[in-house]
């Protein structure tokens, strides 16, 4: 009997404190945001990570940093995602319910409603290796290189944002992309970060990237695209419809338009979105 009340006692007290232990492991859990950003986003992003995660410690975040392009596609066929940057509105709008049909042709329906804001504005940038071989001071000068067949440029594809800009601005001078890379005059990087890289390897004699990736590389900017080359460059933000952490989605984008985010941001040479 006394063994039989013994193990009784044992048992509620166990109960006792598995539910005493039970609020004490879910205060310890961390809620983990998943942010789809533009490549050219990857430092200043990366260091706002660690500013944020230290005010906030029930908060972890993962990056997932590629061309918007890609980035859209994934969200597109279902990927996690709680808040997209994209270097574009393109892609945004691609996933946007409130654009219209010309805009958001396949109808998608992603972006949560009124948490989209325009986030920063960026450069384009005509960028060359060290010692600019080719002594390139200019859009006009490159221009003038390609008609004459003499040089080796970098841009990116037509599905990322980066290649797009770069596209108005051969649009510009009425120049044919297409008989210049069959020329061998123009090579293609999938992202911004690879034309970055092969202007920094020299293995390119130019190309047109971000200034804030310029800046991240130590690349020599030579010229930079004026709005009637290539329109703004505005990078929209906004949470997704499908974001399992809403709140904690848009309190981090609240603090990506605060002073000490835009601090670093423009540090690196973005602006903040008139």
């Amino acid at each position: 009997m006394k063994t039989s009340k013994t193990l009784a006692l044992l048992l509620a007290l166990t109960l006792v404190l598995a539910l005493c232990a039970a609020p004490a492991a879910h205060a310890d859990e961390k809620t983990e945001l998943i942010v789809f950003a533009a490549a050219s986003m990857t430092e200043t992003l990366t260091e706002l990570k660690d500013k944020y995660e230290a005010a906030n410690p029930g908060i972890t975040i993962t990056y997932n940093f590629d061309s918007s392009g890609t980035l859209k596609t994934q969200i597109q066929e279902g990927a996690d995602c709680d808040l997209f940057i994209s270097a574009a509105p393109k892609q945004m709008n691609q996933l946007d319910a409130a654009k219209d049909k010309d805009l958001n042709p396949d109808g998608l329906d992603f972006v949560l409603s009124d948490s989209r804001i325009n986030l920063l504005e960026n450069k384009v940038a005509l960028v060359v290796p060290e010692g600019n071989p080719k002594k390139i001071e200019s859009f006009d000068r490159l221009v003038e290189l390609l008609k004459a067949g003499d040089v080796f440029f970098a841009m990116g594809n037509s599905d990322v944002p980066v290649g797009q800009y770069t596209q108005k601005i051969l649009a510009y001078y009425e120049l044919n992309e297409e008989g210049l890379a069959k020329a061998g005059l123009i090579t293609y990087g999938s992202n911004v970060k690879e034309v970055t890289t092969q202007v920094k390897e020299a293995s390119v004699d130019c190309g047109v990237v971000y200034g804030t990736d310029a800046f991240s590389a130590g690349l020599e900017v030579v010229d930079t695209a004026t709005k009637e080359m290539c329109g703004q460059v505005i990078y929209p933000a906004a949470v997704m419809k499908n974001s399992t952490h809403i709140e904690a989605a848009q309190a981090f984008l609240d603090y990506l338009t605060g002073d000490e985010a835009m601090a670093v941001f423009e540090g690196v040479g973005f602006s903040k979105a008139a």
